[in-house]
C-alpha cells in the first residue's frame, strides 16, 4: 500500500490540473471573456501563466519530478483562483467549488510536506526516493 497509494493519489490530485489547462487551451476566448467578467485585466496574460502552471504544476504531481515544487506553485495558484472565482457564496455551485479547492489545496500540502514516495521520478541512482526532511 504505502508503494502505490502514494502514486495513486498523485494521479488523482495532479489530474483535475492537467485536464483543466487543456480545457483552457481548448477554450481559450471563452475562459478569456469569463475571466474578464470577474473583473481581471490582462486576460491574456494571467490565461497564459493559468494553463502553464496548471499543465507543468499536475504534470510535476502525477510524474513526482519536482513533486514538491509542482504543489506549491499549484497551491499558490489556487489562493487567487479560489478568491477571485469562488467566493459568491450565495451560489451553491460556487460554495462547493470553494470547498473543493481547498481539500484540493490539503492534498497539495501532503505533497509540499511528504515528497512523492517511492513510484516517482523523484528517485535518486541509489534507488532511493526524496523523503520529507525528519
Amino acid at each position: 500500500m504505502k508503494r502505490y497509494v502514494p502514486l495513486i493519489g498523485r494521479i488523482l490530485l495532479g489530474l483535475i490540473f492537467v485536464m483543466s489547462g487543456i480545457n483552457k487551451i481548448s477554450s481559450f476566448e471563452g475562459t478569456q471573456q469569463y475571466m474578464a467578467s470577474q473583473g481581471m485585466p490582462m486576460t491574456s496574460f494571467f490565461l497564459a501563466g493559468a494553463i502553464a502552471v496548471e499543465i507543468l504544476g499536475g504534470l510535476s504531481v502525477i510524474l513526482g519530478y519536482n513533486a514538491r515544487w509542482g504543489a506549491a506553485a499549484l497551491f499558490a495558484f489556487l489562493i487567487p483562483a479560489t478568491l477571485i472565482f469562488h467566493t459568491n457564496f450565495g451560489d451553491q455551485t460556487q460554495m462547493i467549488m470553494f470547498l473543493k479547492n481547498l481539500s484540493i489545496m490539503g492534498g497539495l500540502l501532503f505533497v509540499i510536506t511528504y515528497g512523492a514516495g517511492p513510484l516517482s521520478l523523484a528517485r535518486s541512482a541509489d534507488g532511493s526516493y526524496q523523503q520529507a526532511p525528519a
